[in-house]
């Protein structure tokens, strides 16, 4: 006799009890909810493609713009709204007009093209904007008359640095001033969060 037992000895395993019926239905209803998310997210995936606009721009203030018949929300920055104003050396001045001026010198009159993917609530193309070689989201923030809003950390830090545009003097940043100001509108981050969440949103988007 061996000392690990009888020769030939096999273990033996007891067969498995079949499932019950619910169980198989549940197995089946996970299958088919599974298969359904993957028909959902096939036929969302449309949403998700690149838009391209171009042409001459319509500034509308130092965040936005018209190109063509699409109205164009500026990704990762937030600039003071058109209305509002900001303090310097004691003064009220007119920051959000500014704004709209600087972004206008920074187009130079040149075609502008944007690309984006995401909407805000205002149904607005979040747009990454170029006039020529000029990044126009980052030329703002780095010549101090947008915030970073999600993005351009950096270049903010910079312009504060060098108390560029409203960097010198005192102001309200935009969110806060929306805010206080009920009619005027309501935005949003558009950081990696925020991406995340509106894209989630897009493939749950029954209606």
């Amino acid at each position: 006799m061996s000392r690990f037992g009888p020769r030939g000895l096999r273990r033996r395993y007891a067969a498995s009890p079949p499932r019950s019926l619910w169980r198989r239905l549940l197995d089946y209803g996970l299958a088919v909810l599974v298969l359904g998310l993957l028909i959902l997210v096939a036929a969302r995936l449309d949403r998700f493609e690149t838009r391209k606009e171009q042409g001459t721009a319509i500034v509308n203030d130092g965040d936005s713009m018209t190109l063509a018949a699409e109205r164009i929300r500026m990704r990762g920055i937030d600039a003071p709204e058109y209305q509002q104003t900001c303090q310097k050396a004691g003064a009220d001045y007119p920051c959000g007009k500014l704004a709209r001026q600087s972004l206008v010198r920074l187009i130079a009159g040149r075609p502008v093209s944007c690309s984006g993917w995401q909407r805000d609530r205002y149904g607005r193309l979040l747009g990454d904007c170029r006039a020529g070689d000029t990044d126009l989201n980052r030329a703002q923030v780095q010549a101090g008359w947008a915030v970073a809003f999600g993005d351009f950390e950096t270049e903010e830090a910079a312009a504060r640095a060098a108390k560029a545009g409203i960097w010198a003097g005192i102001f309200a940043v935009p969110q806060d001033w929306r805010d206080s100001h009920h009619d005027a509108p309501v935005e949003r981050k558009h950081g990696m969060l925020a991406s995340f969440g509106d894209a989630l949103r897009e493939i749950f988007h029954f209606w």
